[in-house]
């Protein structure tokens, strides 16, 4: 079998053999060749020692010297080059508490995670695959190289890795594989939140977030999202619904597309409803106040597994927003657009569109076209350039102060008083009308 390897780790291949050492493109770059993806990136293992590699290259970078591994910098491109190894005793569900270099290839092949990532290939020996990778492969199965109870003891991370590859690849996790982190997944509570957040968001965002399903029933959510536990107990006994919080949550994920925003917005938007939760004389079940508690709810999310604020803080808008529905009034829209905040929008569409098709059929076909006409007045407003925020305002403060207002408080209420002007009647948005606003305002 033949891969067709780039020209410089071919270059970095030929030059650690005519130095006398072995040396193979490994990993995932391999797994992602065969499967006709392109690779993120390209790792090279070799029998050669860091310091060995480090003679060969004009340019390196210890990246990992502790662990074995050099980053080869060609042409201001970097390839990770590591040495054969053997991982000592695991100290903290994570690293090895020390390695050990080795000259033999499959030594260091058995030591990896999954056997599709345990490949490896050069143009003179071809594929190297001791442990079934191609097999699994053509049968769409993540299954751990040798024992998954060891695998996973060794690096509990590896847990959340195999649902991660099974959403990216459409794969399934082999039977023994699934059962070790059924067992096992408590100890992902020894792993960096960053580590989590970093595998969580690639699940999200792959072409199949319903694998969320997989983390629920292999015990992760309990860990690393116990919410989602409750979400998925939580009936909703409505007629706008036909799952449990957590089934709608996911099918919300499947009808968004893959962006990160976008995914952790439905991921999150009716997280607080178990919380929320209230049941009327007829037995059908309501979730007042929900969307605010959820906002309210998802920082702690974020604040738990360490996201960066940008991103907390946009998500945590359009949970908030996701389900406010103003009167289909121009004037009512543009005042929502400066409530919520302009950078809600367009997403907040989406949004809405992808809760609505996650619900039952009643009444859909008249909320998406509520959503299509709020969308097409939102539209028609930027279109014609109408102000919307502060910025936008034809007057501004210094403007104000030219006229004899003095600078202080009075000059924000001034501003907001002619916002809310040009909100009701976006025509006034000239200079000269608004200065003879506030002109008319002081003598009042």
């Amino acid at each position: 079998m033949q891969i067709q390897l780039p020209e410089k780790v071919n270059t970095i291949i030929d030059c650690l053999e005519q130095a006398g050492y072995e040396a193979y493109a490994v990993g995932g770059c391999v797994r992602d060749t065969l499967l006709h993806r392109v690779p993120g990136d390209w790792d090279i293992t070799t029998s050669a020692k860091p310091m060995e590699v480090k003679k060969l290259f004009r340019r390196t970078i210890d990246t990992g010297i502790e662990h074995g591994t050099v980053t080869v910098m060609l042409d201001k491109e970097g390839f990770e080059v590591t040495t054969y190894r053997i991982d000592g005793e695991y100290e903290d569900a994570r690293h090895p508490k020390q390695v050990a270099y080795t000259k033999n290839l499959l030594e260091d092949l058995k030591r990896r995670d999954f056997t599709i990532n345990a490949m490896a290939y050069n143009k003179r020996d071809g594929l190297i695959d001791a442990f079934g990778g191609i097999e699994d492969l053509k049968k769409g199965v993540i299954r751990c190289v040798g024992n998954p109870m060891h695998r996973f003891s060794e690096d509990a991370l590896r847990m959340l890795r195999a649902v991660r590859f099974a959403a990216q690849l459409g794969f399934s996790i082999e039977e023994n594989t699934k059962k070790a982190i059924v067992t096992l997944a408590p100890n992902l509570s020894k792993i960096s939140a960053e580590r989590i957040q970093v595998e969580f968001v690639k699940l999200l965002t792959s072409n199949h977030p319903e694998e969320l399903r997989t983390l629920y029933e292999t015990g992760i959510t309990g860990i690393i999202f116990p919410e989602f536990n409750v979400m998925m107990k939580e009936e909703q006994h409505n007629p706008h619904h036909c799952y449990t919080v957590g089934e709608h949550t996911i099918a919300a994920l499947c009808n968004i597309k893959a962006d990160k925003v976008l995914r952790l917005t439905m991921l999150l938007h009716d997280i607080a409803k178990p919380v929320c939760k209230t049941v009327d004389e007829k037995g059908i079940c309501h979730y007042y106040g929900h969307p605010k508690k959820s906002a309210d709810m998802a920082r702690e999310f974020f604040r738990r597994l360490k996201f960066d604020g940008a991103t907390r803080d946009q998500v945590c808008r359009l949970v908030k927003w996701h389900d406010d529905n103003p009167p289909l009034e121009e004037q009512m829209i543009r005042k929502t657009i400066h409530r919520i905040g302009t950078q809600c929008y367009p997403a907040l569409f989406q949004v809405k569109r992808a809760d609505i098709l996650a619900q039952s059929d009643y009444e859909r076909e008249k909320k998406l076209a509520y959503v299509d006409a709020y969308e097409k007045m939102y539209d028609e407003i930027i279109k014609k350039g109408q102000c919307l925020t502060l910025k936008e305002l034809a007057v501004t403060g210094s403007d104000l102060i030219k006229i004899g207002i003095k600078p202080g408080k009075e000059i924000g209420e001034i501003l907001d008083f002619l916002l809310q002007e040009v909100l009701e009647h976006p025509e006034n948005n000239t200079k000269e009308i608004l200065l003879e606003l506030v002109q008319l305002r002081q003598k009042k």
